[in-house]
C-alpha cells in the first residue's frame, strides 16, 4: 500500500499512511528492503527494535513478511531497571512476547534490567553492539521527543557512551501509562539503561521511525519543525542521510 502523503524535512523522508496497519505494512516493507541487502553483502543482519506498543503493527507486518530470521542478530534499545525479571512491561519480555519468540532469530541479545551492577552492563552491551554494529535500527518516537530512554534531560548527541544509565523523565513516565503498560506512574521504574544518540543515529545505519497515534501529534510537530536540540532529540533524525520516518493521520495530523 502506497502512503497518501510524503515530504521531506532536512533529509528526513516522511512517509504517512491512512491508518496504523498500512503505516506498520510500509515501515515493515522498507526495512526488510534493506536487510535483504545486507544479508546479500554480508550474510547476516544487525538489528536494534524499539519496544512499545506503537510499534506492534510494524512487528506483525515483519513476521508476514519474507526476511530471513535467522540471519538477522537482534538487540533492543532500552531497558527499565528493577522491574522483576518476568514482568511483562520489560521491553525485553514485549520483545520477546511479539516478536523474537515467533521466529527463530540468528541471535537475540537482551539487556539485563536486574543487574546489581548497571555499569558493568552497560560495558558487556557496549562490547556487544561492537561485534555487531547495527545496520538497521526500528525506532520510535517519545512523547517527549526522546528516542529510547534518551529524554531531553539527558539527551547528548556527542555522547561518548554508547550505553547508559539514565533517570527517566515524569512525560517519559507518564506514556508508559498512557500505553497501558502500568496503571499509574508510581509503578514506573525512575531509571534505565538505553543506548545513546549516537550509535542510534550512526551514519551507516538505516533508521526506520514508526509513529502513530494521536498522543504523539506534538512530538511529531516538534520532530518536523523545531530547530535542531536535544530539547526534543527525535530532530536530530533531520540530519541522518537514511532515516525515514512512517506516520499514520492521526500522528501526522499538524504537519499535513
Amino acid at each position: 500500500m502506497n502512503p497518501c502523503n510524503q515530504m521531506t524535512s532536512g533529509k528526513l523522508e516522511i512517509k504517512i499512511y491512512k491508518n496504523r496497519r498500512e503505516m506498520g505494512a510500509g515501515a515493515a516493507r522498507h526495512g526488510v528492503e534493506r536487510a535483504r541487502q545486507v544479508i546479500a553483502e554480508k550474510g547476516k543482519v544487525n538489528i536494534i527494535f524499539a519496544a512499545a506498543p506503537s510499534q506492534f503493527e510494524l512487528y506483525e507486518s515483519l513476521l508476514a513478511s519474507d526476511l530471513d530470521f535467522g540471519k538477522v542478530n537482534a538487540f533492543h534499545m532500552d531497558e527499565y531497571l528493577g522491574l522483576p525479571a518476568d514482568a511483562p512491561q520489560g521491553f525485553g519480555n514485549l520483545l520477546k512476547t511479539h516478536l523474537f519468540s515467533k521466529r527463530t532469530f540468528g541471535s537475540v541479545h537482551y539487556i539485563n534490567g536486574q543487574t546489581h551492577d548497571p555499569e558493568e552492563e552497560c560495558r558487556r552491551y557496549e562490547e556487544l553492539l561492537l561485534q555487531f554494529p547495527p545496520d538497521i535500527i526500528f525506532h520510535g518516537i517519545g512523547e517527549n521527543g526522546h528516542l529510547a530512554f534518551n529524554d531531553p534531560p539527558s539527551a547528548d548527541f556527542s555522547d561518548q557512551r554508547t550505553v547508559k544509565t539514565v533517570a527517566m523523565d515524569e512525560i517519559c513516565r507518564n506514556q508508559q501509562v498512557h500505553d497501558g503498560c502500568f496503571s499509574e506512574i508510581s509503578q514506573v521504574p525512575e531509571r534505565a539503561i538505553t543506548l545513546t544518540i549516537p550509535i542510534l543515529t550512526g551514519r551507516d545505519t538505516y533508521l526506520v521511525v514508526t509513529v502513530p497515534g494521536p498522543s504523539k501529534v506534538l512530538a511529531v510537530r516538534r520532530t518536523v519543525k523545531e530547530e535542531i536540540s536535544t530539547a526534543c532529540p527525535a530532530t536530530i533524525l533531520r540530519q541522518h542521510p537514511h532515516a525515514a520516518m512512517f506516520l499514520d493521520l492521526e500522528a501526522a495530523a499538524e504537519i499535513v
